[in-house]
């Protein structure tokens, strides 16, 4: 029985050193990718400012067809909004809450399972070539230790569904 014991203090002494350096990982990140895409800010604000418009791009309805869609407040910009139920990618909502047409479109995002949130940001600056889109996204995780840890992957994984969407996006400005 001295071993189990021993076997037992073991485990629980690595649990608190895990959550207390859960606390020394930051409180909060950020996920930003950018892509030039070959069209006008104003051919690209439509596909954004539009809930019902992300369903052409964004990468998510591909990784769940099956997700149940609602949309509420006006079609688009300021206060549009919808929200999503799905078995892959859990339940939330999103709103368009920042809109300076057509260089900014800022949004609060929000995920049930999580009882989390989140900022998002896109901004379209006119280059050479076309227009540099820029998606952010913020969140704060506060003191739970275990999104402390989750939000070290938060970046490869989110960044890779952003760059997934953002080349969904240069398709949709520019059909065949």
């Amino acid at each position: 029985m001295t071993w189990l014991r021993n076997f037992l203090k073991s485990i629980l002494a690595w649990m608190v050193v895990l959550v207390l350096a859960a606390y020394a990982l930051p409180d909060r990140h950020l996920v930003e990718r950018q892509k030039v895409i070959a069209a006008t800010p104003a051919r690209l604000w439509p596909l954004l400012a539009s809930p019902r418009q992300w369903m052409r791009w964004s990468p998510w309805p591909v990784r769940d067809p099956q997700m149940r869609i609602g949309y509420d407040g006006p079609e688009s910009g300021l206060g549009a909004q919808w929200s999503w139920d799905s078995a892959v990618l859990g339940q939330g909502r999103m709103r368009f809450d920042d809109v300076q047409m057509p260089t900014r479109l800022g949004y609060t995002v929000s995920f049930d399972r999580l009882r989390s949130g989140a900022r998002g940001e896109f901004r379209l600056e006119p280059v050479a070539g076309g227009t540099r889109v820029t998606w952010t996204l913020a969140s704060q995780v506060g003191p739970n230790a275990l999104l402390r840890w989750l939000s070290l992957v938060v970046d490869a994984r989110l960044g890779r569904d952003f760059d997934q969407g953002l080349e969904r996006l240069a398709v949709a400005a520019n059909p065949p």
